[in-house]
C-alpha cells in the first residue's frame, strides 16, 4: 500500500481534526526524512528514481490531502450548519421565552397598575368625603357664627335705634322747651314794647298839651 493511500485511510479513520492534523504533520516529516535519505544516494539513476518516486508520492499525498481537506471542509460545513440550526433553534426558544416573560411582566404590571389605581381612587374618595365633611362642618360653624353676629348686630342696632329714639324725644322736648321759652320771651318783649309805646303815646299827648 502506498504512503498516500495509507495516509488517506488514516485520515478517513481519524475521529477528530487534531488527530488528522497530527497525521498530516507526520506525513510531511516522513517526506522530509526521505528527502534527507535521497541526498545520501550514490548514483544519479537511483537519485532520479527516488526523485520520481517521491514526486509520485508527493502527488499522492497532495491528492490525499486535498481529499482529506475536502472531507474536513464538508464535515465542518455540516457541523457549522448543525451549529447554526441549533443556535437558530436556541435563539427562537430564547425569543419565545423572552416574549412569554415580557407578556407575564406586562400582565403583572397591568395588574399592579390597576391595583394602584383602585387604591388611589379609594384614597381619593375617602379624602373627598373627609373634605366634604370638613367643609360642611366649616360651613355650619360659619353659619352659626354669622347668625350670632347677625343677632348681636340686631341687638346693637336696636340699642342704637332706642338711643336715637330717646335722643329724638329729648330733642323734641328740648325744642318744645325752647319754643315755650321763646314764646314767653316774645310775649314779655311784646308787653314791654306795648308798655313803652303806651308810655311814648302818653308823652306825646302830654307834650301836645304843654306845647301851645
Amino acid at each position: 500500500m502506498s504512503t498516500a493511500l495509507q495516509l488517506y485511510e488514516q485520515l478517513a479513520e481519524a475521529t477528530d481534526d487534531k488527530t488528522r492534523a497530527r497525521l498530516i504533520a507526520d506525513a510531511f516529516d516522513a517526506l522530509e526524512a526521505r528527502f534527507a535519505r535521497i541526498s545520501n544516494l550514490a548514483t544519479e539513476g537511483s537519485l532520479r528514481e527516488s526523485e520520481l518516486r517521491l514526486q509520485k508520492e508527493i502527488k499522492e499525498v497532495e491528492a490525499g490531502l486535498r481529499v482529506g481537506i475536502s472531507e474536513v471542509e464538508a464535515r465542518l460545513r455540516v457541523e457549522i450548519n448543525e451549529v447554526e440550526a441549533r443556535l437558530q433553534k436556541e435563539i427562537r426558544e430564547v425569543e419565545a421565552k423572552l416574549e412569554r416573560e415580557i407578556r407575564e411582566v406586562e400582565a403583572r404590571l397591568q395588574r399592579e397598575i390597576r391595583e394602584v389605581e383602585a387604591r388611589l381612587q379609594k384614597e381619593i374618595t375617602e379624602v373627598e368625603a373627609k373634605l366634604e365633611k370638613e367643609i360642611r362642618e366649616v360651613e355650619a360653624r360659619l353659619q352659626k357664627g354669622i347668625r350670632e353676629v347677625e343677632a348681636r348686630l340686631q341687638t346693637e342696632i336696636k340699642k342704637i335705634e332706642a338711643k336715637v329714639h330717646q335722643l329724638e324725644v329729648n330733642l323734641t322736648r328740648a325744642l318744645k322747651d325752647v319754643e315755650v321759652s321763646l314764646h314767653k320771651a316774645i310775649a314779655a318783649q311784646a308787653r314791654w314794647l306795648i308798655g313803652g309805646l303806651a308810655a311814648l303815646g302818653a308823652v306825646f299827648k302830654l307834650a301836645d298839651l304843654l306845647i301851645p
